[in-house]
């Protein structure tokens, strides 16, 4: 059983390989996939999305050749590498703040486009300043 289920967003612009790259590195950095997890099989996801094998493929070989994944001939593709200690008190401090945004934004009305967009934009202006 796969410890993760990739999820495509086909309005976020974001090529769909890239987004299977994206959704391993988080969870690897989230302590969701940890090194020797297996990933999906490219069947797996092919039949779970609908997608091309070599989507699929290609998203694999940039999270190899990033050294976050391994391929192992005849069994699969595995977790590498664990992320970075994250950032101790402040890492949960700073996700309990932004569950407590989320539920403001929420009850605020915002549906999840909206919060996608604010968020969004806070990322895109947040980099032009650093």
């Amino acid at each position: 059983m796969a410890l993760i289920a990739f999820h495509l967003d086909s309005r976020s612009g974001v090529p769909t390989y890239l987004q299977l790259v994206q959704q391993v590195r988080h969870a690897v950095q989230l302590g969701i996939l940890q090194p020797g997890d297996q990933l999906p099989t490219v069947k797996e996801v092919v039949t779970s999305l609908a997608i091309n094998p070599n989507t699929v493929l290609k998203a694999y070989g940039v999270l190899e050749s990033d050294g976050i994944a391994e391929g192992r001939r005849g069994q699969g593709t595995f977790v590498k590498t664990s992320a970075p200690a994250p950032l101790g008190d402040d890492f949960g401090k700073l996700r309990r703040s932004l569950r407590q945004w989320f539920a403001q934004a929420r009850a605020a009305g915002l549906d999840e486009q909206a919060i996608e967009a604010l968020l969004s934009e806070q990322h895109s202006s947040a980099r032009r300043v650093a």
